[in-house]
């Protein structure tokens, strides 16, 4: 049995129609990924990133951790709310994305605020010590309930915690879910809920975000 369409494209595209629209530099690692990619699919695209970076305007973090580079788009997406003196740090796994990434992240004016780390997110993640005001999990799937464990208490005390495809194309909607990546997320979506440290709202945008923060004490 086929997934589910959540989302019409008839209510995506409208959805877009009102929304505002990318920069140029956003514009072109758009047009660059659907171009060239194999895997163009896995962008954030024009909405997402709208989401994104109003997100972070308001939040105007300090420190932004994004697990999952891809080609750079949602990386300067989070990037735009920054405080002068802040840092993004990125970790991609695929060194070719990365320099892709890399290339983008050179013409962008927060260029020397960005920080691009190649490698294992599991890895990375203990290594960088930030107080994480923002931090958007889109890595593998089966990875999501490691990297949200690494981060949860290293959040800032307005930090949150936004993480992608939590919808997984509507597979969680199967009874029983079935597929790996599928079954991932679930486990997730089942983790967070049942965390007594956070509490959080999923949203149906594209392809569903998580996003939580700490509770109050």
């Amino acid at each position: 049995m086929s997934a589910p369409q959540l989302i019409t494209p008839e209510a995506a595209a409208y959805a877009s129609q009102y929304s505002s629209l990318p920069d140029g530099l956003l514009k072109e690692i758009e047009d660059y990924t659907l171009a060239n990619h194999p895997q163009s699919h896995m962008l954030s695209g024009a909405l997402q990133g709208k989401f994104l970076s109003m997100l972070s305007t308001l939040l105007h973090p300090r420190y932004v951790l994004e697990i999952g580079t891809f080609t750079g788009y949602s990386a300067l997406c989070l990037a735009e709310g920054l405080d002068n003196e802040g840092e993004l740090h990125t970790i991609e796994l695929r060194e070719a994305d990365a320099a892709t990434a890399r290339g983008f992240f050179s013409k962008s004016e927060r260029n020397k605020q960005i920080f691009l780390h190649t490698g294992a997110a599991a890895e990375l993640i203990p290594t960088i010590d930030r107080p994480w005001d923002l931090v958007f999990i889109d890595a593998d799937k089966t990875g999501y309930i490691d990297y949200y464990e690494l981060v949860v208490p290293r959040l800032s005390e307005k930090g949150v915690i936004l993480a992608d495809n939590v919808l997984f194309h509507g597979q969680v909607l199967e009874n029983p879910v079935s597929g790996k990546n599928a079954k991932a997320i679930q486990a997730f979506n089942d983790h967070v809920l049942q965390d007594p440290r956070t509490e959080q709202v999923l949203l149906t945008i594209r392809d569903g975000l998580l996003l939580v923060k700490k509770k109050q004490a």
